[in-house]
């Protein structure tokens, strides 16, 4: 077998000698195996080294490892064997798996099942020093949230809960899962339309994992030019532009030890990608202007686009192998027109908030039956955050006791929805004649109740009137594509 370690010309940060960390070679190669074993033990850590991954599961759990570096492909115990036994012997272990024979799946396979990262063969001896460098780092920050989170409890109490409100299935289905994520370091990707909650999300989820004592550092990648994205992510050395009169940090270093949430990813130019991807593989930051490198972080990343990801791919706006590491475990957020359940509910909630906000004297006002039905009747391009504005201004000019009514309601000039109202749904071509002849017509059915409760402002027995229906045949409609049977009873005449 090839010697993994390969010259390597390139400076390296090395991790502080007397780190200590406990950490298990596993590898039936002797030579990479007793190799790697005399790196790390020249840098102060402390080496266990076997051959045989039976062996290597034993060890897992009869012993506490910091930090276990593992071959993926032996036999005839595989490496995700061992990763597997060691992850459930013991939460907080860093599994970094090794493999000759480096792809996509079997890297993604290996991140899912709990690796904290991959290192393809063959590596030399200075990028398994920056690795197990970021790994150091890694066991500092587990550590230090431990002993803080009980202090933040103790001043702060249970904590201010995270406004995720939803009963429908969809939506349900994408906090759960963002709950059995939280727990781990997987790099996460967001998708949904705008205003659907992307970053809500970002920060429940910081909130629930084990750096939630450090920061998590926003970006907007659509809200600067390249240069200055690149400056702010990356920090820049006094003199690199005109203007740098002193050396600062980029967010990339702020982030360390914490979860850097890049929003609008898509928007980043490809140059950038491919700088963030080395940052990604060996958690080496280089400022601009600089001709060393600068730090090494230890960072969590979320990503959030309002495109489809795999799409992107395709256009030729996000890199492939990017997309791959940071799209470990990929949330997608249903927009508003597929959660009607949910709308009374978060309705409820902004009207609430919104009055204790601008108002705060009197009984506050109240949404009539009718006026739920509107509001769930309405395309809502804009998601949960147009919402949120709509009952935030009624809740401004609304009376105090008052009910409010659809005509309350302010109705903007509509657009047609992408994929909703402009022509027929893409998906439905592809589906077998009969289900997609009944697909097409509960489309139909749903878009012409939506904008016929519109153009009724709410008034079931006006739209039954404009439709040519019975109120009884409206009514069943209306349930069947999801608006509330128990507040269509109470519709005005």
């Amino acid at each position: 077998m090839t010697d993994p370690f390969l010259s390597d010309s390139s400076s390296a940060t090395v991790p502080d000698k007397g780190t200590g960390l406990r950490i298990l070679v596993v590898d039936d190669d002797r030579t990479l195996r007793e190799g790697c074993a005399s790196v790390l033990q020249m840098d102060g850590h402390a080496v266990t080294s076997t051959g045989r991954g039976e062996e290597a599961i034993d060890m897992v759990k009869r012993r506490k490892f910091d930090l276990v570096l593992v071959d993926l492909y032996m036999t005839p115990i595989s490496g995700m064997e061992v990763l597997k036994a060691a992850v459930e012997a013991h939460k907080d272990v860093i599994v970094v798996v090794m493999t000759g024979n480096p792809s996509v799946a079997s890297s993604i396979e290996a991140l899912r099942a709990g690796a904290w990262d991959y290192l393809p063969k063959p590596f030399s001896a200075s990028h398994l020093q920056v690795l197990i460098g970021r790994a150091a780092h890694a066991a500092a920050s587990t550590k230090d949230t431990k002993e803080i989170k009980p202090s933040l409890v103790t001043q702060n109490g249970a904590g201010e809960p995270m406004a995720l409100l939803g009963v429908s299935a969809s939506f349900k289905k994408a906090v759960e899962l963002a709950q059995k994520v939280a727990a781990t370091d997987a790099s996460v990707m967001i998708s949904g339309e705008s205003g659907t909650g992307k970053e809500m999300i970002a920060q429940f989820i910081h909130r629930h994992s084990r750096r939630t004592a450090r920061k998590l550092v926003p970006l907007n990648c659509a809200a600067l030019p390249d240069n200055l994205l690149e400056s702010e992510m990356f920090g820049y050395r006094k003199g690199a532009f005109t203007g740098a009169d002193r050396d600062k940090a980029g967010l990339l270093e702020v982030a360390n030890g914490g979860t850097l949430f890049l929003d609008e990813l898509t928007e980043m130019t490809m140059p950038l990608q491919a700088k963030l991807l080395r940052v990604l593989q060996d958690g080496v930051v280089r400022r601009l202007g600089s001709e060393t490198q600068d730090a090494v972080v230890d960072v969590r990343f979320i990503s959030a686009t309002n495109r489809d990801p795999q799409e992107a791919v395709q256009q030729g706006l996000l890199r492939e192998d990017l997309f791959y590491r940071l799209r470990v475990v990929p949330i997608k957020l249903p927009p508003l027109r597929k959660r009607l359940e949910d709308i009374p509910l978060l309705a409820e909630f902004f009207l609430k908030r919104s009055w204790e906000r601008h108002r705060a004297s009197g009984p506050p006002p109240a949404l009539t039956a009718d006026t739920i039905t509107f509001l769930q009747s309405r395309p809502w391009r804009g998601n949960v955050r147009e919402l949120q504005n709509v009952i935030e201004h009624v809740a401004v000019i609304a009376e105090a006791g008052r009910p409010i009514d659809p005509g309350d309601i302010p109705v903007y000039d509509e657009a047609p929805v992408a994929g909703v109202e402009s022509g027929l749904p893409a998906a439905i071509m592809n589906e077998a004649f009969h289900t997609a002849k009944d697909n097409l017509i509960a489309h139909f059915e749903k878009e012409y109740l939506s904008r016929l409760t519109t153009r009724a402002g709410g008034n079931m027995s006006k739209a039954a009137r404009l439709a040519g229906i019975d109120r009884t045949t409206l009514y069943r409609l209306m349930e069947k594509h999801g608006f509330r049977r128990d507040v269509l009873s109470g519709a005005a005449d």
